[in-house]
């Protein structure tokens, strides 16, 4: 379906009706088709950050590894995410946007090829690392697409990206899964490679060449940064909102796989994979959000999503292990409220800076993927210490905190 899309897409800019052909620029609009591109292209980016997840226990027994050495991969992945969002996302500000996608995605490519090929966990620690690094398309896609779109309907737009972003985040682990399953866990990573190439071509012949918002140097442009998250304190409530809200999706995603493959289930990978479309389904809370955004409803759905995340987790710790519909029940609660959350998060901060998109898309998403290493390493401690409840426990205290602190600031008056 995807590969229809992007195909789709490109004849249109090629032929299609006027409204297709015309030059995009900033606030000029984005056609469903166009803006559906962007959703595929950010999924399909960030997939690759996580198709390793339901892969953890067959990487684990390829290398005769422990789960706990096996997991250093997730937490890996999402320190490299980290540094490529602080480093190089701002660069979308000042350089041209579609060539920086282009060679991003290139160095992802060759970095899931090495994967493939990895003779050692060492290898793939070291692969993981950079391609990880360079997998942040995604989050260049985002503010991309929201200065294209016209400010009606930019939350909607945001929240169409956001749901592709999410989906692929989901969906990678079915895929990965399931190929796993079929061929074994470096046919994914070889996959993966030729589709992120494929990607690449399709976006430099698709995406307009804009020019940049701004002229930094280098350092300037990061320490333009750490300034805006000084001045604007709406941008410093809702990274602290992204780190928790990541931090408890983390938390399931990193242990879930070993949870499954143990009694009573014994769950292979494909299967393992499978759950991610029990998480997939919430993606519809990425759309409904990000309209709601744009009619100036951001206090109270960031309320009830940080309520459904607590729910979630409520859902999963009764699970205790033992009762698969409580599990399933909670992964679509718990990744419906993170989705939402994120959304409605990611569509207040842009509204702040127009002209720093970037620079806000990195400071947010850098405090979610900070979130997501917390999450991750707290995760694999609590599994190795107390199984699933202790992970249960650890994702309902990040839930729970984010709550607390949406009504510390709703109570003081400072909800945005």
């Amino acid at each position: 379906m995807t590969t229809t899309v992007l195909e789709q897409t490109k004849a249109d800019a090629a032929s299609g009706p006027a409204r297709a052909r015309r030059p995009l620029g900033p606030d000029a609009g984005l056609s469903k088709k166009t803006t559906l591109l962007f959703s595929a292209a950010a999924g399909i980016a960030v997939a690759n950050l996580y198709y390793a997840q339901p892969l953890l226990t067959a990487i684990a027994k390829s290398f005769g590894l422990g789960p706990g050495t096996a997991s250093l991969l997730a937490t890996v992945g999402q320190v490299g995410y980290t540094v490529g969002l602080a480093l190089l996302v701002p660069l979308a500000d000042v350089v041209n946007r579609r060539r920086l996608l282009v060679g991003l995605l290139a160095v992802t490519a060759a970095a899931l090829a090495a994967s493939a090929a990895a003779p050692g966990f060492a290898v793939l620690v070291v692969s993981a690392a950079v391609l990880s690094t360079a997998a942040v398309a995604g989050p260049v896609l985002v503010p991309f697409a929201a200065t294209l779109a016209e400010p009606r309907q930019r939350g909607a737009v945001t929240g169409s990206v956001m749901s592709g972003v999410l989906m692929g985040v989901l969906l990678s682990r079915t895929a990965g899964g399931l190929l796993a399953q079929l061929a074994g866990w470096r046919a994914v990573y070889a996959a993966a490679a030729v589709l992120t190439l494929g990607l690449a071509a399709v976006l430099h012949r698709v995406l307009p060449d804009l020019a940049p918002s701004q002229h930094l140097g280098y350092g300037a442009l990061l320490a333009s940064v750490v300034r805006l998250v000084r001045e604007e304190a709406v941008l410093r409530q809702r990274m602290a909102f992204g780190f928790l809200g990541f931090g408890a999706f983390s938390v399931l995603w990193t242990s879930v796989a070993f949870q499954l493959a143990r009694p009573p289930y014994s769950f292979g990978e494909a299967a393992i994979g499978l759950l991610g479309l029990a998480g997939a389904a919430g993606a519809t809370a990425a759309k409904v959000t990000g309209r709601a955004t744009d009619s100036g409803r951001d206090g109270l759905v960031s309320g009830l999503m940080f309520a459904t995340m607590l729910g979630g987790w409520l859902l999963l710790g009764v699970h205790g292990g033992h009762w698969l519909l409580a599990l399933v029940a909670g992964v679509v609660v718990l990744d419906l409220g993170v989705q939402g959350a994120h959304v409605t998060n990611l569509a207040v901060a842009l509204r702040l800076r127009p002209e720093a998109r970037s620079r806000i898309t990195t400071a947010y998403m850098t405090s979610v993927f900070l979130g997501g290493v917390a999450g991750s390493a707290a995760s694999g401690a609590a599994f190795a210490a107390g199984g699933w409840t202790a992970v249960a426990l650890t994702g309902a205290a990040f839930s729970g905190a984010a709550l607390v602190l949406w009504a510390a600031g709703a109570i003081a008056g400072r909800q945005d």
